[in-house]
């Protein structure tokens, strides 16, 4: 399937490195790792269009990276509003 010439694959391609660069651009870390998220789901679901483990692996590994400071930042954020008097 093309759209505009381009297939489904590359579209896809480009929408996860449209979002992994905008993250860049976000001042705020929470924000910054949920976009990046995005793009880093939408490059496994283009590695796994390609059949590209390396593709894959990488951006499974950034997206539990994420997936894993976003916890402890929420986490670390609601005790730290505990500890203030």
């Amino acid at each position: 399937m093309e759209i505009l010439g381009i297939s489904l694959t590359d579209w896809i391609g480009y929408i996860a490195s449209f979002f992994v660069a905008i993250s860049f651009f976000m001042k705020n870390i929470i924000t910054l790792r949920i976009v990046n998220s995005i793009g880093c789901i939408a490059f496994i679901i283009y590695g796994v269009l390609i059949d590209s483990w390396p593709v894959i692996a990488t951006n499974a590994i950034i997206v539990g990276v994420n997936i894993y400071y976003l916890f402890i930042h929420k986490t670390t954020r609601v005790l730290a509003d505990e500890v203030k008097p």
